[in-house]
């Protein structure tokens, strides 16, 4: 039985007192939430104000990105030692932000997901395609690539302890939602190659999230699909009553 995972990636919003305050108002609200693992990834300035806010409940801090270098000579970058140190227990790892921003390939998010593994944390591993790729019949090869590519070098046992996020690039922000029959259709196909990967019971394990304009009034069909295992929440992890609406998508 997968556990399902709702994430919040608040990217580049909230000041520390601001982020407290969500966070604050979401571990209120979320109070007899049993059956989901609630995630709140704020910016690394409020990592730790985020923390204290949360410490004693329920709720998993996580990180927006990471280095997969420990220390050294990198300006700016922040290792998965000091986000463990942060309290973090998640950390999201290639958003599609960061592939098309920020030149994050395969390659690093290889790089990436090991660094994170290695410090026993839990990366969420974000694979999907853009609207070109996806009206060119590139679904298939640009998901699988992008999965194999990320997961390359990892034993059966270090694939378990990933999850996944679907997003279709082209629904990030924009209002537009892949229906629950394209999305389950994307989640199938991951379920399938981690099944080449790492063996039948290890890619049942798994959890598989879908990523892209998840709302109150789309959580209910999306979740209600067998593959997908939870979301990872953009625009709507900023409002508490948005978010605890989907992380109590089981109540509706």
């Amino acid at each position: 039985m997968r556990i399902p995972i709702m994430a919040g990636n608040w990217k580049l919003n909230k000041t520390k007192q601001e982020a407290e305050a969500l966070a604050g108002d979401i571990a209120a609200g979320a109070r007899d939430v049993k059956d989901v693992e609630i995630v709140l990834c704020p910016v690394y300035t409020a990592l730790d104000s985020v923390g204290r806010t949360i410490s004693g409940t329920a709720l998993k801090l996580g990180a927006q990105d990471v280095y997969w270098q420990e220390s050294g000579a990198f300006t700016g970058e922040v290792s998965s030692t000091m986000l463990k140190d942060a309290g973090c227990v998640f950390v999201i790892v290639g958003h599609s932000e960061r592939r098309q921003f920020f030149g994050e390939s395969n390659e690093t998010v290889n790089q990436k997901v090991k660094a994170v593994l290695q410090e026993g944390l839990t990366p969420i591993m974000c694979v999907g395609e853009t609207l070109p790729e996806r009206e060119a019949g590139r679904v298939e090869a640009v998901v699988s690539d992008h999965v194999k590519g990320g997961l390359a070098g990892l034993t059966a046992e270090e694939i378990g302890r990933v999850v996944i996020a679907y997003e279709p690039v082209w629904a990030i922000g924009t209002g537009k939602t892949a229906t629950p029959e394209q999305a389950q259709e994307v989640h199938e196909l991951i379920r399938g190659l981690l099944r080449e990967l790492a063996g039948a019971e290890v890619a049942e394990r798994v959890r598989i999230q879908y990523g892209g304009s998840v709302k109150p009034d789309n959580v209910k069909s999306l979740m209600s699909q067998k593959d997908i295992d939870g979301a990872l929440v953009g625009g709507a992890s900023l409002k508490a009553d948005a978010f605890l609406s989907l992380v109590k998508f089981n109540e509706k």
